[in-house]
């Protein structure tokens, strides 16, 4: 594995526990967007690009570019709420999308 990935294993790591909290938190709760449904794709993204990041594989950029356009999809949802357990889900995902754009450059 790539020390180059670091901080982006870490953001991927942070988005997910905070999908996994927002979805929690969001449960028997109205929406009027694709929250909570984006923190379960945001979630299984970024578990995948950990799984490639972690086995070196040859696709990781290709992961990273759709793990951050999932991880904004998401983002854009979840800040339209104002629960704060949404508003640390929008924060993560951007960090992480931001931090998936680097490593796919």
């Amino acid at each position: 594995m790539k020390a180059t990935y670091r901080n982006t294993i870490e953001a991927c790591q942070k988005c997910i526990v905070d999908c996994r909290i927002c979805l929690t938190e969001m449960a028997g709760k109205e929406s009027m967007n694709d929250c909570p449904k984006c923190c379960i794709e945001c979630a299984d993204a970024c578990d995948a690009l950990l799984k490639m990041m972690t086995s070196d594989s040859a696709y990781v950029k290709q992961y990273a570019l759709l793990c951050a356009e999932i991880c904004e999809y998401c983002a854009d949802h979840c800040e339209e709420h104002k629960h704060e357990h949404c508003k640390e889900c929008a924060k993560s995902c951007r960090a992480c999308a931001e931090a998936c754009r680097k490593i796919a450059a």
